[in-house]
């Protein structure tokens, strides 16, 4: 369920990003699949080149705090994995 989440999360950036690119004179091929491989870091540089920074620097940082606990926490799961939780 969570893969399909995150999925469809990445299939609406890339939709909101390939219409809203053609408004800001940007190549939509290009923020189409940038946004779909690399999600909300892709909006957030994406707002920060259309002129929206606050919130374009808002949703990177939080997006990249987002994948470095996750990186965190999937490395904690293997050490306890390895070592034991004794």
């Amino acid at each position: 369920m969570e893969g399909f989440f995150g999925l469809a999360l990445n299939i609406i950036l890339t939709i909101y990003l390939v219409i809203d690119s053609k408004k800001h004179g940007k190549n939509p091929i290009l923020w189409g699949i940038l946004g779909f491989i690399f999600g909300l870091i892709a909006l957030g540089i994406y707002l920060i080149k259309t002129d929206r920074k606050v919130i374009g620097w808002i949703v990177t940082i939080l997006s990249i705090i987002g994948y470095l606990a996750l990186i965190l926490i999937v490395g904690l799961a293997i050490l306890f994995a390895v070592v034991g939780f004794s």
